[in-house]
């Protein structure tokens, strides 16, 4: 019996448990192709590392990917229709920007400092000979302003253009809101295709472990530690900002303006952390992230469905930090000294940059080529990083959503729509992707016990038959 009680492990250790193996599979795979024989290494590069795991990583987040535009199109316009009052809609719309804005301009300001006190590019003897990064032309502020309004918002939505998304969504949403009655049906149906939308999440999600260790394995084969060591200061660097980060700005955050525990919201929210730490990605995470807030940690689908992805798309506190410390070390690499007007003007550049940029991993190298050109800094300096940027990138991706999870709870507390009992409870939301696997291993062990019960059943009607010829024949020898 005590067999057929035992549960499959949830899908959060499921995750957490692919994450730490594919970190040792890829350490050893990378061990492998530097002392291996040629024929051992092509197979290993060509057929496991490029092939198996690339191919499994690419189709997991391509998955996930394809969830975004149809969900964040159809819960905002069903959030906002919601809402109903445009005032209320303007309002959070307000908040919202007005908290996003402010940390990730704390997040540079973090980091400049930090960096300065550190000295992260101090005695490090390194060239960028042998990287090759590309500078992409970044748009400027005023261009991204006339860019959130699409020409044809069916370009949009094939080119994933966030910002154009949510533009056309909110207005379909207030035309909805304002029409009342006669658009009923019309919001029943985008309604209807919401839930839809976040049970093929759920179902997504099952594959989440081997494509959480595909994708892992691939990283620290191809990285390893060579690239790591002459750069360990930096990296530290960007990681410590991080922490600080998140335990000073969000947690004061969270407790001044919410009142609640960061200890809670960590335990609670962790599973979804480990989603963005290997998909690299704020925008492949929207998903996982919307499900976790609204079920888990108690925010209204009216809010969530603006907050995440309008966060995912302008909330980027993670990249302004490597941005802030890649300045730094890269000035001490070249010996180039910044005023303070300098680093004013990498606060502002920074922050603004965070605006528009898509939430794709290595975006950051985009905007932090703008930084760097606005301070007069060589471009180049950023192959000096780029090797460790990817490891790097997941750990910011954490820093990202974390924001977006944040703001959206106090942003929903403001309007009086947070749920305490939900965010306090520990079991709240754990149905949807976990109790499927649970619900996939209970019919696996119910069948099991029917089995059993069947077998014994066929073995005690043997056992009746075997006896009924025995009395049988006992019954022929007497007469």
């Amino acid at each position: 019996m005590s067999n057929t009680e035992k549960r499959t492990p949830s899908l959060t250790t499921m995750i957490l448990f692919a994450l730490i193996l594919g970190l040792l599979t890829g350490m050893g795979l990378n061990f492998l192709v530097g002392h291996a024989s040629e024929p051992v290494v092509y197979f290993i590069n060509s057929y496991v590392i490029n092939g198996l795991f690339a191919v499994i990583g690419k189709m997991f987040i391509s998955s996930i990917k394809m969830l975004v535009v149809p969900l964040v199109l159809v819960s905002l316009v069903v959030g906002v229709a919601g809402i109903g009052d445009l005032g209320k809609l303007g309002r959070v719309g307000g908040k919202t920007l007005f908290f996003y804005m402010m940390t990730t301009g704390l997040a540079i300001t973090l980091a400049l400092l930090i960096g300065k006190l550190i000295n992260p590019g101090e005695g490090v003897n390194i060239v960028a000979e042998g990287a090759s990064f590309t500078a992409k032309n970044a748009p400027s502020f005023t261009q991204v302003l006339i860019n959130i309004i699409p020409t044809n918002p069916f370009d949009a939505m094939v080119e994933g253009n966030m910002l154009q998304i949510i533009f056309f969504a909110l207005l379909t949403g207030m035309a909805i809101a304002s029409l009342g009655k006669k658009a009923e049906g019309i919001l029943s149906v985008f309604q209807e295709i919401n839930e839809i939308v976040m049970k093929m999440i759920t179902l997504v999600m099952l594959v989440a472990p081997p494509g959480v260790f595909c994708l892992i394995s691939k990283v620290f084969a191809t990285q390893g530690l060579a690239v790591l060591l002459p750069l360990v200061k930096y990296m530290a660097t960007v990681l410590l900002v991080l922490g600080v980060h998140l335990m000073l700005v969000y947690a004061g955050a969270l407790t001044i303006f919410a009142r609640l525990s960061i200890i809670t919201f960590f335990r609670k929210f962790y599973p979804t952390l480990l989603v963005a730490f290997s998909t690299s990605s704020s925008n492949a995470t929207i998903p996982v992230t919307m499900r976790a807030v609204t079920e888990r940690l108690g925010v209204s689908k009216g809010i969530s469905s603006f907050s995440i992805p309008f966060g995912a798309t302008i909330n980027m506190d993670g990249t302004a930090i490597m941005q802030g410390v890649a300045v730094v070390f890269i000035s001490q690499v070249y010996g180039i000294d910044l005023s303070l007007s300098d680093f004013l003007m990498v606060i502002i550049t920074a922050t603004m940059a965070s605006v528009g940029t898509a939430g794709v991993p290595g975006v950051g190298l985009i905007t932090l080529s703008m930084v760097l050109t606005q301070v007069g800094l060589p471009i180049e300096g950023i192959a000096l990083i780029i090797g460790v940027d990817r490891l790097l990138d997941m750990s910011r991706t954490m820093v990202n959503i974390c924001g977006d999870a944040i703001v959206s709870i106090i942003v929903s507390k403001s309007e009086g729509e947070f749920d305490p009992k939900i965010y306090n409870d520990m079991n709240a939301g754990i149905g949807g992707t976990e109790d499927l696997l649970h619900d996939i291993d209970n019919s696996i062990h119910t069948s099991h016990e029917l089995y059993i019960a069947d077998e014994a059943a066929r073995e005690e009607e043997r056992r009746l038959g075997s006896e009924r010829r025995v009395d049988e024949r006992r019954e022929d020898d007497r007469s």
